[in-house]
């Protein structure tokens, strides 16, 4: 469940094992090593963590503390999941995204640094519209409720919703909107494909509607790596033979759904952006601008609507 980064630790409650955390975070990282892993070390340190309950600045200490029983046996489940290359993210349950700590499974995509930046831009644009007495921002195809919870978690007087098609999808976001505390009062969930989950109340009221759609094409697929393409779920991954048939369809329809100067904030593959940028200026939006994941690479669009 979503919860704000915390250095803090957790006190193990049950019987103890003989050995402390450093000696199976030295096993684990041997194990990862021999079988070939690039960052061993790394992904030891984050399966320790998980098992244990201490990161952070917590961990130091936790490493010298007597393993749990429990806790030994998560870890092996662990090691086991990864060494079937499980990615990290699945295998432990959660992962880091801007300030929040979001739940990941098999459901969803896992959380990528890319999707921070297209966030950032959504808090920009928002930033932007600051004499507006309330703002209404709509994340489409949430997934796990990064984007969207994000935004709320990090903005003062912002309405978000959050829509997916998949029903599973939305179960991880639900999970993860009930650990945000007093700011999951500002949050309303709505399941259905892209606009068709909006009420028509919703209609020209968002100042800003961001998304990071499907968008590898049908063809890419096969060529995805082995841990993206055997473990994320394909509905959130493949949009069609162009693979910007999702983003077509966002940016034409985004106009009957944003306020007077409402932003669009999307994110694509690095080879779409030019064509999606087209499509936006020749749509009518003003402002266009293409901006960058922390690679350099052109990773996504944003525009406003007059």
């Amino acid at each position: 469940m979503i919860k704000l980064k915390d250095e803090g630790s957790q006190t193990p409650d049950e019987g103890t094992h003989a050995s402390p955390w450093s000696a199976f975070l030295n096993e684990a990282t041997q194990t990862f090593r021999l079988a070939g892993f690039e960052n061993p070390e790394n992904e030891a340190r984050r399966i320790i963590e998980t098992a244990s309950g201490y990161s952070g600045g917590s961990l130091a200490h936790g490493l010298e503390q007597q393993a749990t029983e429990r806790g030994v046996a998560h870890l092996d489940a662990m090691v086991e999941r990864r060494l079937q290359h499980e990615p990290l993210q699945y295998v432990c349950g959660a992962w880091g995204f801007r300030t929040l700590d979001l739940m990941v499974d098999h459901r969803v995509l896992i959380p990528r640094p890319e999707t921070e930046i297209v966030t950032g831009v959504a808090v920009a644009e928002l930033d932007k519209k600051s004499n507006k007495d309330k703002k209404l921002v709509a994340d489409l195809g949430t997934g796990s409720g990064a984007i969207g919870l994000s935004i709320v978690a990090e903005t003062e007087n912002v309405e978000v919703v959050l829509t997916d098609v998949s029903s599973d999808a939305l179960q991880v976001a639900r999970a993860n909107l009930a650990g945000l505390g007093i700011h999951g009062t500002r949050v309303a969930i709505y399941q259905g494909s892209w606009f068709a989950a909006l009420p028509n109340e919703y209609r020209k009221s968002f100042s800003v509607i961001v998304s990071n759609p499907p968008y590898i094409s049908t063809s890419e697929m096969e060529t995805l790596p082995p841990n993206v393409r055997n473990w994320e779920p394909p509905i959130a991954l493949a949009s069609g033979e162009k693979g910007t048939e999702y983003l077509e369809l966002i940016i034409d329809e985004a106009e009957e759904w944003l306020d007077d100067s409402g932003s669009l904030v999307l994110e694509m593959a690095p080879h779409h952006v030019a064509g999606i940028s087209e499509r936006m200026s020749s749509r009518g939006y003003a402002d266009v601008q293409v901006f960058q994941d922390l690679s350099g690479r052109d990773r996504g669009v944003v525009g406003r609507w007059n």
